[in-house]
Order: structure tokens, then sequence, then C-alpha cells
């Protein structure tokens, strides 16, 4: 029987939150870096095996990466939700954060039934390790694709570091990130939330299907990969919130603890890289992301082929 071990719980873990955020693909990490490795990582690590305990360490996983996108965003989400609920209230849609409430409501919609209806079936065929590599290349590919097919606008202006200032500036800035979401087209941001759709083939990234959806759409980098993280949120915590069936019963038994570990460093992990690329995408492109997938898709082929 295949059981998760200290050093799996604690690399995969600190993997996991690090690339669930980065347009990398972090369910096609968890399937690739196993098969590389071999041995009992591959057998314990298995996505696609049906009751497998690795199913309860990812359901932790996604939940604390999701926690820690909260956290982050926290002041949007108070601003989102109150939206939310006073334009219930008042049966009304004014404001730019009860629009954008509802944008990001109606985005969710697609890729929650996709998820529900396809996510057992994507990961019983497509979570191997030959085809996950390719999708990986497919996904550096559309990348690299995309950043050459849209004309760059100007770069936003660099936030400054430290200070009370800094951080008004820095308020003020993602709360005019924001506004500029909420004067999109429904149908802009909902094709950026379906976009996420494509994330349920292991290699393809959430992040990186909405942000190229985003960028097609006309957005600059910095609302691309905000409006791809505000969406990510809700996604995130609903595969993990679904699944804690998983990480109660049977599958988590003997594992907590791991799961526990490997949960902190996840959402540790994801609180470190969505600070790191809110501020990278303000003068930086996803090249470098779509490049790193392409070389490490191929040599995985590689590897898988001469082995």
């Amino acid at each position: 029987m295949s059981t998760l071990t200290w050093a799996e719980a604690i690399v995969i873990g600190a993997m996991q939150g690090v690339a669930e955020l980065f347009p990398v693909s972090s369910l096609g990490h968890s399937i690739l870096l196993p098969a590389v490795v071999g041995g009992s990582w591959a057998a314990d690590l298995d996505v696609s095996a049906p009751r497998s305990p690795y199913l309860a360490f990812v359901v932790g996983l996604h939940v604390a990466t999701a926690l820690a996108l909260i956290v982050h965003f926290r002041a949007d989400w108070v601003r989102i939700v109150r939206g939310l609920v006073t334009s219930v209230a008042r049966r009304e849609v004014r404001g730019p954060d009860q629009r954008l409430a509802w944008l990001l409501v109606l985005a969710t919609v697609p890729v929650g039934l996709a998820g529900l209806a396809l996510d057992r079936v994507f990961r019983t065929y497509l979570a191997l390790p030959v085809p996950t590599a390719l999708f990986l290349v497919l996904n550096g590919a559309v990348l690299l694709v995309v950043e050459h097919l849209r004309r760059r606008p100007a770069p936003a202006p660099a936030t400054p570091g430290g200070g009370a200032e800094a951080g008004t500036v820095l308020l003020a800035t993602e709360v005019a990130s924001d506004h500029r979401i909420a004067r999109l087209p429904v149908r802009d941001v909902v094709t950026v939330g379906a976009a996420q759709i494509a994330a349920l083939a292991p290699g393809i990234s959430r992040s990186g299907s909405a942000m190229t959806a985003g960028l097609l759409k006309g957005l600059p980098h910095v609302d691309a990969a905000r409006l791809s993280f505000l969406l990510a949120t809700p996604v995130i915590l609903a595969a993990g919130v679904l699944k804690l069936g998983d990480l109660a019963g049977p599958l988590g038994d003997g594992i907590r603890p791991q799961i526990l570990v490997g949960s902190l460093l996840s959402g540790l992990g994801a609180y470190l890289s969505v600070r790191f690329l809110s501020r990278w995408f303000e003068t930086r492109s996803l090249r470098p992301f779509g490049i790193y997938c392409v070389v490490a898709g191929l040599a995985c082929l590689l590897w898988f082929t001469l082995r």
C-alpha cells in the first residue's frame, strides 16, 4: 500500500505553493517530479490512483494555497464581499466593487461546472507522465505565442518600497487595478474565467490560461495577473473544500501530520509567490515562464524515452 513520507510531503508541499500561482502548472509538476524521481515516489505520489493517500494530501495543499491568496488579497476581498452583499441587499449593481464581485461570480461558474463534470475523467486518463509533459510544452508554447502576438502596453509604474507612503501608494495602485478590471465587459471576464478549464489537463497552468486570455482581451500584465489570482481563489478553495471528506476519511489516516506540514509549506510558498509575481508583472512578461515550460517538458519527454 502506498503512503506518504516526510520528504515527499515537504518537497511536494513547497513546490505546490509556488507552482500553483506561477504559470507553469502545479498539477503538471506534481505528476512529473515523482515520475522523474521514480521508485517509491512514483508509487506514493500517483494522482491518477483511485484510492491514493496523495489525493488527501492534495486537498490540504489546495486549501492552504487558497487561504494564502485570501490573506494577501484580504483588502480586495473585503471590498468584493461587501460589494456583493450590498448589491444583493439593494438590488443594484452600481459601484466598481459591486460590479467586480458579480464579474468574479459569473466568471467562476464555467470552470466550476467543468471541474465537477470532468475532473475525474481528466485525472484518470491524462494524469500520466507523457501526456503531462506534452501539455507542459503546449502550455509554454501558448505563453510565448500570446506574448509574441500582442502589443505590449506601457508598463505600470513601479511601486516604491518601504514606508507608510509606499503602503498608501500600493493600496491606491491595487484599487485602481480592481477598478480597471471592473470596467471590462462581462463577456471578456467570463472568457478569462472559462480559460481556466484548460487547466484540468495536467501540464496546463490555471494562472497561465487566465493570464493569456486576459492579455488577448487587452489587459496589461499586472491587471491580467491580478484578475487571474482573484479568479483562482474561489476555484482553488472550492476544489479543496469539496474534497475535505478525503482528508477526514480513511485516505488521510496515518498521514495527517505530513499533510499539515506540507500544507503549511504550500501556504507559505503561495503567499511569497503571489507577492513576487504581483511585482514581476508590473514590468515583465510571461516569456521566461514559457521558455521554462517548453524546456522542462521536452527534457521530461527525453528522460522518459531514454530511461
